[in-house]
């Protein structure tokens, strides 16, 4: 007698498997599954085995954060999906679409820094005393050391 709704034994995969088809290390995994972003269950022997389906939540994390964005915000976006089901192509194509603007914003800021790279790296000039670009006469120094305008969203606004 067996259960329509268990997914059956080809279904699951062990955390050697996974990390294998996925390329992510097995560490790496166990790291989301303690984040929540990804679940397993457990063997008689206590080894981790994770649905096939797994596979797709987990290439949707590293293209989330490649994209820069923070577990946190994967983790919610996840919990935002059906768990009785594998996520469709419409599932991730709502997710997708609500980061949008942020992928814009990150797209912009890199933009800035390409066309300036040239004549500044990120201002607070490091040990520079000056940056014709965003910090004449080292301005910037009193606000402690290290690159001060690299994730401020308007250069030249000190």
């Amino acid at each position: 007698m067996s259960d329509e709704n268990v997914p059956s034994k080809e279904h699951w995969l062990s955390i050697g498997e996974i990390a294998q088809r996925s390329g992510v290390a097995a560490s790496a995994l166990r790291f989301y599954e303690d984040q929540g972003l990804i679940t397993s269950r457990r063997t008689a022997g206590n080894q981790r085995q994770y649905q096939r389906s797994t596979l797709r939540r987990i290439a949707f994390v590293q293209a989330a954060q490649r994209v820069g964005l923070a577990l946190a915000e994967i983790k919610q976006a996840l919990d935002s999906l059906p768990e009785d089901r594998t996520p469709t192509r419409a599932d991730w194509s709502k997710l997708s679409k609500s980061w949008r603007s942020r992928l814009d914003e990150r797209i912009s800021e890199l933009e800035r820094l390409r066309d300036d790279l040239d004549s500044c790296i990120g201002c607070g000039c490091l040990s520079l005393q000056r940056c014709n670009l965003y910090n004449k006469d080292d301005r910037l120094s009193t606000r402690g050391p290290g690159a001060r305008l690299l994730n401020v969203g308007i250069p030249g606004e000190a």
